[in-house]
């Protein structure tokens, strides 16, 4: 079989990109265009290490949304010929390199990453988002009121702190587990606290203007209990949101596992801020601790969250290619990078393509975070 060489791979790479390329050309334009305008963001795109950050990150949220474009196969085409195919090699019907090689099943290697970017784009910053909530609607009062409200939040975080992670994690993702109501009761939990948050924002930020808190309130009922009727029950019946039950066990495990860290982190920065002048003065004109929590406190706490979110779906990406590693959570044919790398691993000696291209798409994933959360932790101590 004819193969590109190498010469072939990159520019054909290149190319297949072109959408990426392209929405990124737009985003960097408009973002240096309007850079005085966009506070943070801003200033961390004037940074090397920020602007680097940005551009790998967009990079694979890009991919993630036009994997359907980029990727020449679908991440379950098999093409027998094509079983362990070396990078370059072009698929005889179709004249379409395997640009990055065939896997032990004859699937190419380079759709299956792109299409593997959606998985983890999916979960690993939206599950990250809930134990934001979670931690962040906890963590608030724990540190605000003291006493024996803190007591009791800090005994519940510090107990699931101290579980080993990974027995945590292997007992909430363990498939034997969907057979049971455990998971859908945590779901059905942890997806409540989304609806809760914006209700109390709302309640605290516009009791004085009934007509438009009203709408507000309103507006977060029927969104947010027709996402969390699909997400829980999956009883969508448009059919729009879904969640496949293995990626249900993840997120859930994720979300439990996190949500501790986050509620230590807001509690801290609570009890920190509340000390402050402004603090003193909003309590004196005689404002209300939920105002007080959610649009003094917490806005004002926004920095050090920000750079932890980055952080926290680093560890999420990482975790959920340990998983994917040790055949957890989701199913064996699925493209995300960590099962991608347990499946390559077999064969490592003889054919390293399989298991190098998800761990490097991986790698550069949780680097771009990283390099985003430096500069935005850099930002915050200017500040």
């Amino acid at each position: 079989m004819e193969n590109v060489g190498i010469t072939g791979i990159v520019i054909g790479l290149i190319a297949r990109f072109w959408p990426v390329w392209l929405a990124l050309a737009v985003m960097l334009g408009l973002s240096f265009a309007y850079r005085r305008k966009l506070g943070l963001y801003g200033h961390v795109i004037g940074t090397g290490v920020g602007l680097a950050g940005v551009v790998i990150c967009a990079f694979w949220v890009f991919t993630a949304l036009f994997a359907g474009i980029v990727a020449p196969f679908g991440p379950l085409d098999q093409i027998v010929v094509m079983k362990h195919a070396v990078p370059g090699t072009m698929e005889p019907e179709s004249g379409i390199p395997f640009y990055l090689g065939g896997d032990k099943l004859a699937r190419d290697v380079f759709s299956r990453m792109v299409y593997g970017s959606r998985i983890v784009l999916a979960i690993a910053p939206a599950a990250t988002a809930i134990s934001l909530v979670v931690g962040s609607l906890l963590g608030l009062p724990a540190g605000f009121f003291g006493g024996r409200i803190d007591a009791v939040l800090s005994f519940v975080a510090n107990l699931v702190l101290a579980f080993p992670v990974i027995l945590l994690f292997y007992l909430l993702v363990t498939p034997g587990i969907m057979e049971t109501p455990v998971p859908y009761v945590m779901a059905g939990f942890f997806f409540i606290f989304p609806i809760l948050f914006f209700c109390m924002l709302f309640l605290a930020g516009y009791g004085k203007q009934p007509a438009r808190l009203m709408v507000l309130l309103a507006l977060t009922l029927i969104i947010g209990g027709y996402i969390y009727v699909g997400l829980v029950f999956d009883a969508d019946p448009f059919g729009f949101v879904h969640i496949e039950p293995n990626e249900l066990n993840i997120f859930i495990a994720v979300a439990f596992a996190s949500s501790p860290g986050v509620f230590r982190i807001v509690r801290g920065l609570t009890m920190d801020i509340k000390t402050r002048e402004y603090i003193a003065a909003a309590l004196t004109r005689g404002e209300r601790p939920w105002y007080i929590m959610l649009w003094e406190i917490l806005p004002n706490a926004r920095g050090p969250l920000i750079v932890d979110t980055c952080l926290r779906i680093g560890y999420t990406t990482i975790l959920l290619g340990t998983l994917g590693f040790f055949g957890l959570g989701m199913s064996s044919e699925s493209p995300d990078w960590g099962t991608a790398i347990k499946d390559g691993s077999q064969f490592l000696r003889l054919y390293a393509w399989p298991a190098l291209v998800p761990a490097i798409a991986l790698m550069s994933f949780v680097l771009g975070l990283n390099l985003l959360a430096d500069a935005l932790r850099e930002q915050s101590l200017r500040d």
